[in-house]
């Protein structure tokens, strides 16, 4: 894997046929590590980040999960090239901005990341599609168990796992699920769902995580609490709220589909009638209008096949992916142009939404 042929290989994106695949995205678990003789990233010198990085990438390049994987240096990446591995979710916004003594390790298959010298000397994530975090867990689990027998990890026998941000010490671990809820957004729920999920100790986060907004409908559910806690625990905990929000948001699109079908009809027509014969479309409304489309693929307006065209453009009309797919730079004026032209291509042969089921009393898809 190249970087400059990422753009053309989503790697396991989008899923076949993975569990809870229309409401559940993705499931991410991530372990922070720091070595225990060295000054963490934040606090170390130039010299001092080389050092870590010279000692931990062989280490990783090493790993059996590795084989045929891609290793980079982030000193050797143009900012472009950095903004497309983070849509990717390959890397973080922080790990982006650094350089010289930083890397990333991603495998053939691109379920598995390791960045060097982020915030703590190892991120470690594992992704794959639908609602799979114990599957996720255990990957990255079998990964730490491999490192820790070559490298010597910052841990305290009262504390856990020592990581530059207090809120990580204990099992230094971040369980996510990237969350599709349209019908949770268009019923007006979605605020009480968060508060409530808040309320129980878990964060909501949006696209890119935190900081980011919740565009295309997509959120990010993940623990906040790290330290007294098995991870085990916590992927158990966080994978039964996971499947109550699921249960919320098919309730809440049947909701739709039985008392606002007119409302929901318009959105999905105005989401079609745009998203193909628009001539100019900004990354946000291109994320909201797949997004609706996404919602009408799972109600049965429109046959399963045009499912991957659509998961494929989520990704695919992103900025970076513009930009490095057209192999010369572009104006945010010239992008919006492009993003239109790809999205009209790419859905000329897509119908249009057949609401017939639902009008004579027909479920819908589920």
């Amino acid at each position: 894997m190249k970087i400059n042929r990422l753009p053309s290989q989503p790697g396991d994106w989008p899923p076949s046929e993975p569990p809870n695949q229309s409401i559940v995205v993705s499931s991410r678990v991530r372990l922070a590590r720091n070595l225990s003789q060295l000054p963490f990233p934040g606090w170390a010198k130039k010299a001092e980040r080389v050092q870590s990085l010279e000692l931990i990438r062989p280490s990783v390049e090493a790993l059996s999960a590795m084989k045929e994987a891609t290793s980079i240096a982030l000193h050797d990446l143009t900012a472009l090239e950095k903004q497309v591995l983070v849509e990717r979710h390959l890397i973080s916004r922080e790990h982006a901005a650094k350089g010289v003594g930083s890397a990333v390790i991603i495998n053939k298959k691109q379920t598995l990341a390791i960045m060097i010298n982020e915030e703590d000397h190892l991120r470690m994530q594992s992704i794959r599609p639908g609602l799979q975090l114990k599957n996720v867990f255990k990957m990255i689990d079998a990964v730490d168990s491999e490192l820790e027998e070559k490298l010597d990890f910052a841990y305290s026998h009262n504390l856990g796992y020592l990581t530059a941000c207090p809120t990580n010490v204990g099992t230094g671990m971040r369980a996510s699920a990237m969350l599709h809820l349209p019908g949770l957004v268009l019923s007006e729920q979605i605020n009480r769902v968060v508060q409530g999920v808040n309320k129980i100790g878990l964060a909501v986060r949006g696209l890119y995580g935190e900081g980011t907004e919740a565009m295309g409908n997509l959120f990010q559910i993940s623990n906040q609490t790290t330290l007294g806690q098995k991870e085990e625990e916590i992927i158990g905990n966080l994978t039964k709220v996971i499947e109550k929000i699921i249960e919320h948001e098919e309730n809440a699109r049947a909701v739709l589909v039985e008392k606002r079908a007119h409302t929901l009809h318009d959105q999905i027509g105005r989401a079609y009638g745009l998203l193909t014969y628009a001539y100019s479309m900004t990354s946000k409304e291109a994320l909201n209008l797949l997004s609706v489309m996404r919602l009408g693929i799972d109600l049965g307006f429109f046959e399963q096949d045009y499912r991957h065209p659509v998961d494929a453009l989520f990704m695919e009309t992103q900025p970076a992916h513009l930009q490095k797919g057209s192999q010369q730079k572009l104006s945010a004026e010239e992008r919006d142009n492009l993003r239109a032209e790809i999205i009209r291509n790419r859905l000329k042969d897509f119908p249009r939404p057949d609401f017939a089921k639902t009008a004579a009393g027909d479920p819908p898809a589920s």
